[in-house]
């Protein structure tokens, strides 16, 4: 009896299928996938695990996010204090993400556009954004870049391609997704960075941006700072499937996971996702994976739904800082004597400029009306006309000591 004949695959000519897949008489439903790797090139006591494998940084660039790392360590100490004490109206600290941070700025150039979503002022500090601006911007004064228009922590600076932090969780993307467009488009020899965290890759705009930059092919590095919360809510209970990486299969782009406690490792990954981006025109997905030792603000109290003693245990187990340390002294780039002198001059620095800022006077109130529309418009200029005369009528109830006068 002559046997069935065996059967030939045929392409799928179906406009909204990919190239290369076939029809098949078998009917599965997928469930399982391969679980992504996390890339590293140090252990947790900062040894390279790879001999060759770690970059060639520079002993002076090595060191430059080194001492960013311990002030912005530093920085956050006391600005977390100020807030407790009622001199700054909020604060968000960054203890546990270093790494993420300096190795992304040190990997990309100074031309790269940077949209943040909160927890990124190592990279704006590393770029050469001073602790004095972070403390006018915190203190939202007459100094402060941004005319004390927006929370604390909600850096930005046009010097520093460092487009203003936005409150909303998620518009960064699909902004970020718009502007790399725009750099493809002028054939600049740049990309955009755009940070995010799992909680903000929730949102539908996670989803919108990385399919507007798959489909456009624009040059931008979408970077997931998986640290385990979405505030409150744990990763577990946030999404089914392999993370944040596992997504980017989806929307057809190069991605890989890294461990974000590895500065060397993110270092690696970033640099090699901005020639992706700028060579080819392609998109780029990095989930860093990492855990926030604070809480998530100080409008937070994460003992509430996490035990100390994970977030001790992690303190001890693995802090970025203490690894690119032990990287640092083992290269013979670094002494305990170092460490100290750099520790004292960062607490100087940094008390030094928050005294200073503390005593800079509140923006003009004249700026409540300024900057929507190059000329103010007769409804604006009739609304400052009649807070004017409402300000001069009742001086006691609108005490303008504190603010700086108007410019003319």
């Amino acid at each position: 009896m002559a046997s069935a004949p065996a059967s030939t695959a045929e392409n799928v000519a179906f406009p909204g299928a990919i190239s290369g897949s076939v029809f098949t008489e078998k009917m599965t439903f997928l469930s399982d996938y391969p679980t992504i790797a996390t890339y590293r090139v140090m252990d947790s006591e900062g040894a390279v695990l790879v001999p060759g494998s770690e970059p060639q940084i520079s002993k002076d660039e090595s060191l430059k996010m080194y001492k960013t790392m311990v002030s912005l360590n530093q920085m956050d100490l006391i600005l977390y204090d100020a807030q407790r004490q009622g001199r700054i109206s909020f604060y968000m600290t960054h203890h546990g993400e270093e790494a993420t941070l300096l190795g992304t700025a040190a990997a990309l150039k100074a031309d790269d556009v940077f949209f943040g979503q909160y927890r990124e002022a190592g990279f704006m500090m590393y770029r050469g954004f001073s602790i004095q601006q972070c403390m006018h911007q915190c203190y939202g004064n007459e100094n402060d870049l941004g005319k004390g228009r927006q929370m604390p922590i909600h850096y930005g600076s046009k010097e520093f391609n460092i487009q203003t932090i936005s409150s909303p969780l998620g518009p960064q993307i699909p902004q970020a997704a718009g502007a790399a467009y725009a750099l493809k488009r002028s054939g600049k020899d740049a990309c955009v960075i755009c940070f995010f965290g799992d909680g903000a890759a929730s949102e539908g705009d996670f989803h919108a941006g990385l399919n507007i930059a798959a489909t456009t092919e624009s040059p931008v590095i979408f970077f997931c700072r998986n640290n385990g919360y979405a505030i409150s809510t744990p990763s577990h209970e946030q999404y089914r499937g392999d993370g944040i990486a596992s997504r980017g299969h989806g929307y057809g782009m190069h991605t890989i996971r890294v461990d974000g406690n590895d500065i060397l490792a993110v270092y690696n990954a970033t640099q090699e996702a901005r020639r992706i981006a700028v060579e080819e025109h392609k998109p780029v997905l990095i989930e860093a994976l990492t855990y926030r030792v604070g809480h998530h603000s100080t409008s937070d109290d994460s003992s509430a739904y996490r035990p100390k003693a994970e977030v001790s245990d992690w303190m001890k187990k693995d802090s970025p800082i203490n690894r690119f340390r032990k990287y640092l002294e083992t290269k013979g780039w670094w002494s305990e004597e170092e460490e100290q002198a750099l520790r004292k001059a960062c607490r100087t620095e940094i008390l030094g400029a928050f005294s200073a800022a503390e005593k800079v006077k509140k923006p003009a109130v004249s700026n409540l009306f300024t900057d929507v529309y190059d000329e103010m418009p007769w409804n604006l200029v009739e609304q400052k006309e009649k807070l004017d005369k409402l300000m001069k009528k009742y001086p006691t109830h609108f005490d303008l000591a504190a603010h700086a006068p108007e410019k003319k």
